[in-house]
């Protein structure tokens, strides 16, 4: 028989898993009979935590406080021990003594293995039952009264990962209750419903994390349940048999990935790295020792069919498959733009793109079956050339990616399946070429997509964040990223609006709603004005920039006022908080928030300088103007200028980058990004004192220069037009 659960329980609302449990006739009659299970599936009356991911089936019944705990693992499993320690720096950090020498202990949590006669006990008495879909990853957490009067977990799984799994959660179950740590009494049984959940994360075009940082996503990731992490490389690991292509200070050395990957697999997660090995390696093709492999001169493409492709991406592969022990490689082939421009074009030309496409995955394929790994590969070419598809190896997984709303996503999963490929499906973050990431998109992007994907068969989520600019900053990702996790978990269509209730609480530790309200006026600011990177970087009296300036210009002052809001809410949170977590990522938000309000006000004083100067350049002749004519070259250019107020935007900015950046990467590369605000910096520097040399000149002469002649547009007020 097959029975739906829901999937939230404790807010009453009933939704059909994708995935119907197959369970025996003596669990279906423990859960026919069971009080504690129906009230699991009818909900609770009580108010309920915030959690993410929010678990399949919940039933809370109100806060305890906590002063002392201590938690125990009786079956001594090593990996237990270690979610065990996991879980007691959370104790600690919220204020409650763990494993106390002397005194009482109000609050005894035991991690327990399915099977054990503890284990079965609980079960039996709370009508709990596990089944096929809990093995790998479910858990079933318990609360209850203890002999001595005190509160009670236990936390029960079949695998150490779903131990690990009910640890993550009660962790989320710790709450601060008017300064006294507290803890929600809920029973829960809960599983996920992809699974692989994973994060993708960019390393070779920009930013390059330190090892700590890369840590520490790692451990953020597992306490949101994601079990798979792909760094994303074309040039930025480092390989002990070609070190050519690697940049120094910028690359992942071979003894860092063994410790990544040893560090990631206590946390339950496996690291599959992706080198790109077909479209995207330029910054390897721009060496000359690899002229003959290069689909044109200096290319981006890897070019099939010529006698030392093959061999160079086994070599790295070679690599990557002794030092990341994942039962997966992931080898890119994305974007594949210029195959068919150069050493293929005859082959494209007879054969057409898709066969030789799919010729060169399944050559790769061939070339690395001796390591006995899965191969992934991205799916675009599932939309650009479909006759690709049925020549690629079937046990290959396909991860088709979109990145923005559609009103299905099934076209992208459908030419793979109907092939009997498996494939997983990759949202975006929206983090690219953004000065924040556009989390209205993403949310959308990722909620959809990975229903589709759950509806469809797909097998596992890869949650994106792409640094095409060079310039993105992972503490800004958090947001969509963790939203990516939740919706991996959960069933069907993730709720963005219960994400981001709890994302303020359950990240930041903020219980005042100060940051999930800030997100909101991020958000809502991105809504009315362009915060790309180009807009941020525009000169505003550059054609471009006149042009740009008129599509923002009605809707400025309410980003403005949007952004600046999200400032104060920020600012005043780590004044008022000093227990909030993850501090470098809210200076990251902050700095976000001051990139978007900078563009506003960029176009805003660009627009005053034009109007003034027209302004005195129509009123210079008239002496009872004077003062008119001072006060308006003054407000152009002076110490208090607005050439120099946008030469001072851009400076402070880019101090407040630096640190940013340096929270969380290595230097490389960003010398590339500071360098555009010193030009930026240099840009009104240049034209503040060029201005005021035509101030002083006119002083003597009693003729100011034509405002071209400054390189100043036009007036933007039609009064000033009349004027002049």
């Amino acid at each position: 028989m097959l029975i739906p659960l829901p999937a939230s329980v404790g807010t009453g609302r009933h939704v059909p898993q994708p995935n119907s449990l197959r369970l025996s006739l003596a669990t279906l009659l423990i859960f026919a009979l069971s009080p504690t299970v129906q009230a699991l599936a009818q909900g609770s009356a009580a108010p309920s935590p915030m959690l993410s991911p929010q678990p399949k089936q919940i039933q809370t019944q109100g806060l305890v406080p906590v002063h002392a705990a201590n938690v125990m693992v009786p079956g001594g499993n090593p990996e237990d021990l270690f979610a065990a320690q996991n879980l007691n720096q959370t104790l600690r950090r919220s204020g409650i003594v763990v494993s106390p020498a002397a005194g009482p202990v109000d609050l005894t949590v035991t991690l327990l293995r399915a099977g054990s006669t503890q284990a079965n006990e609980i079960l039996t008495d709370h009508h709990l039952a596990f089944d096929e879909a809990m093995h790998d990853e479910g858990y079933v957490l318990v609360s209850q009264k203890d002999a001595s009067g005190g509160d009670a977990v236990e936390i029960i799984g079949e695998t150490s990962a779903g131990v690990f799994y009910g640890v993550q959660t009660l962790k989320q179950l710790l709450q601060d209750a008017n300064g006294v740590p507290s803890v929600w009494i809920a029973t829960i049984r809960d599983w996920p419903s992809m699974k692989y959940r994973g994060e993708d994360d960019d390393l070779s075009r920009g930013p390059f994390p330190t090892m700590a940082f890369m840590k520490h996503q790692l451990e953020v990731f597992a306490a949101h349940k994601v079990n798979l992490y792909s760094p994303y490389f074309e040039n930025t690991l480092e390989y002990a048999d070609d070190p050519l292509a690697a940049p120094p200070g910028g690359a992942l050395t071979r003894e860092q990935a063994k410790q990544l990957a040893a560090f990631a697999g206590r946390l339950h997660i496996m690291i599959v790295p992706e080198q790109e090995a077909f479209g995207h390696v330029h910054h390897v093709l721009e060496f000359e020792k690899y002229a003959d492999v290069a689909e044109t001169p200096h290319g981006y493409v890897l070019a099939p069919g010529q006698a030392g492709s093959l061999p160079l991406i086994k070599s790295w592969f070679t690599q990557i498959a002794a030092d990341f022990p994942s039962p997966f490689l992931h080898i890119g082939a994305d974007e594949t733009f210029e195959l068919g421009m150069g050493r293929t074009k005859p082959a494209v030309d007879q054969r057409g793109l898709g066969p030789v496409y799919a010729d060169f995955l399944a050559s790769i394929h061939n070339t690395l079956a001796p390591l006995h790994r899965r191969l992934l590969f991205w799916g675009d070419i599932g939309d650009s050339d479909p006759s690709a598809i049925p020549g690629i190896p079937k046990d290959m997984i396909a991860v088709p990616w979109i990145y923005w709303h559609e009103d299905s996503y099934d076209h992208a999963i459908l030419p793979f399946k109907k092939q009997g490929l498996e494939t997983w499906v990759a949202p975006g973050d929206d983090n690219w070429n953004v000065v924040f990431p556009i989390e209205s998109t993403a949310l959308d992007n990722i909620s959809g997509f990975v229903a589709a994907g759950q509806r469809l068969g797909s097998t596992g989520v890869l949650t994106t964040v792409w640094d095409d600019d060079g310039e993105g900053l992972f503490n800004e990702d958090w947001f969509g990223v963790l939203f990516g996790a939740a919706a991996g978990w959960q069933p069907g269509k993730a709720d963005a609006a219960a994400y981001q209730a709890s994302f303020g609480p359950i990240f930041f530790g903020d219980t005042s709603g100060s940051i999930n309200q800030a997100m909101a006026e991020i958000i809502a600011a991105e809504n009315l004005i362009d915060v790309s990177d180009r807009v941020f970087w525009l000169d505003p009296w550059s054609p471009a920039g006149i042009q740009e300036g008129d599509k923002l210009r009605a809707n400025i002052p309410a980003a403005r006022l949007h952004a600046e809001n999200a400032i104060n809410l920020i600012e005043t949170a780590l004044a008022s908080q000093p227990s909030l977590r993850e501090k470098n990522a809210l200076l990251a938000m902050d700095l976000g928030a001051r990139r978007i309000d900078f563009i506003g006000l960029k176009f805003q004083l660009s627009d005053e300088i034009r109007d003034g100067y027209a302004q005195a350049y129509a009123l210079q002749k008239d002496p009872s103007k004077k003062e008119i004519v001072g006060n308006s070259l003054d407000e152009i250019s002076s110490n208090n200028g607005k050439c120099q107020d946008i030469r001072d935007g851009y400076s402070l900015l880019k101090t407040l980058y630096r640190q940013t950046w340096l929270a969380e990467n290595r230097p490389y590369w960003l010398d590339n990004v500071l360098v555009r605000y010193d030009l930026r910096t240099q840009l009104w520097q240049s034209r503040g004192e060029q201005i005021s040399a035509a101030m002083d000149q006119a002083y003597q002469t009693h003729q100011l220069p034509t405002a071209s002649s400054l390189g100043i547009p036009g007036p933007v007020s039609p009064s000033t037009e009349t004027q002049k």
